[in-house]
């Protein structure tokens, strides 16, 4: 995550991962999550956390699901139904519920059918919002699998290429690897020039957008660096098509296809509300486990092992960095804005519940 978007060091809190867990599956238990469901939901937003990007984590997500659930938007004891099946494929009503516990447990479903036969994919409909995609597609690699989660993302706030109304939503997508011994390869990205969630982080520590990462309400790019401003739209991968937003727009719209259209949603702008496409491909139908890993090791390293360019320390990959900064949250405690740990105190006294790091 970019410095800008980090928490001032004068407004920090340092809250052991362990506490926040613990706080964060008590306020599900609130929203009355069956238990496994908080304990899941939970562990998707203080690994997010532990990894740095915090425009999922509980910083940002926590309070806007609370509010989903006090307002009816979410089931908080969803049913889990497979609609359609094949050998590879299955399509699942994720009942109303929040994709934080649904989405893993889809995953599930892709992992058993490509150690059945290869390979597997799995769509999601009916459900809330998936809370990360890298967490998802990580849960393949324990199985010598390689996994990918992508999510349209309902109400649209991405213009299209020389749009003037929104057509898509962020769209994020996430492929993962593994390695032998280093650490995984871990693409999370979203198909905009900067997240939704990051202009929220912006405003909380007074950031500012670069040029060409959002456009005014006529659909202009704003080329300046400004304020996060009320009123504006967010642009899509490359921002202006001299600098390739037809790529992020071509990567929205597979997104919402594979999303959206593939689970009986129809387009993503006119269905209003996210799906899901999980993939699982298990290593050993196409090579070796083992040699796979090692040539991670290879790739991997020869990546960081790039001479830098002038200005910089070195070169790394995707996944490098959230894995150190990991290391480095479990030792030292995640860093939260004290607005955060306010807000925390607030919902406490409403749910009746304490929490060790609210004074």
């Amino acid at each position: 995550m970019l410095e800008r978007f980090k928490v001032p060091v004068e407004d920090r809190v340092y809250v052991s991962a362990d506490a926040m867990r613990a706080a964060t599956e008590e306020i599900f238990r609130a929203m009355r999550l069956r238990e496994d469901d908080a304990v899941l939901a939970a562990d998707v937003l203080i690994s997010n956390d532990l990894f740095g990007i915090e425009s999922h984590g509980v910083s940002n997500m926590l309070r806007s699901y609370v509010a989903r659930y006090r307002d009816g938007e979410l089931n908080p004891t969803p049913d889990f139904t497979i609609t359609r099946e094949a050998p590879s494929t299955a399509v699942i009503d994720g009942g109303g519920g929040l994709g934080l516990h649904v989405a893993p447990r889809a995953m599930d479903v892709a992992i058993e059918k490509a150690r059945d036969v290869g390979m597997g994919a799995v769509c999601v409909f009916n459900v809330g919002h998936m809370g990360g995609a890298g967490y998802h597609a990580l849960r393949a690699l324990p199985h010598d699998m390689i996994g990918v989660a992508m999510s349209s993302s309902g109400v649209p706030s991405v213009l299209p290429t020389f749009g003037a109304v929104p057509r898509m939503g962020t769209n994020p997508l996430a492929w993962a690897a593994p390695a032998a011994t280093m650490p995984p390869f871990l693409l999370d990205i979203g198909t905009s020039q900067v997240a939704q969630n990051k202009l929220r982080l912006a405003r909380r520590v007074g950031a500012s957008v670069e040029p060409g990462w959002i456009a005014a309400p006529d659909g202009s790019p704003i080329m300046e660096r400004i304020p996060v401003p009320d009123d504006c739209y967010l642009l899509p991968l490359g921002g202006t098509r001299e600098q390739g937003s037809h790529k992020g727009y071509g990567l929205a719209a597979i997104v919402d296809i594979m999303c959206s259209t593939l689970s009986g949603l129809g387009g993503g702008f006119i269905a209003r509300v996210p799906g899901y496409h999980l993939l699982a491909y298990r290593i050993d139908a196409f090579v070796e486990p083992e040699k796979f890993k090692a040539d991670m090791d290879d790739f991997l390293r020869g990546l960081t092992e790039t001479p830098p360019a002038p200005g910089h320390e070195r070169v790394v990959y995707p996944g490098l960095l959230e894995w150190e900064e990991r290391e480095l949250r479990l030792r030292e405690g995640i860093p939260y804005h004290s607005e955060v740990i306010t807000w925390f105190g607030n919902i406490g006294r409403e749910l009746g519940l304490t929490f060790p790091f609210v004074q």
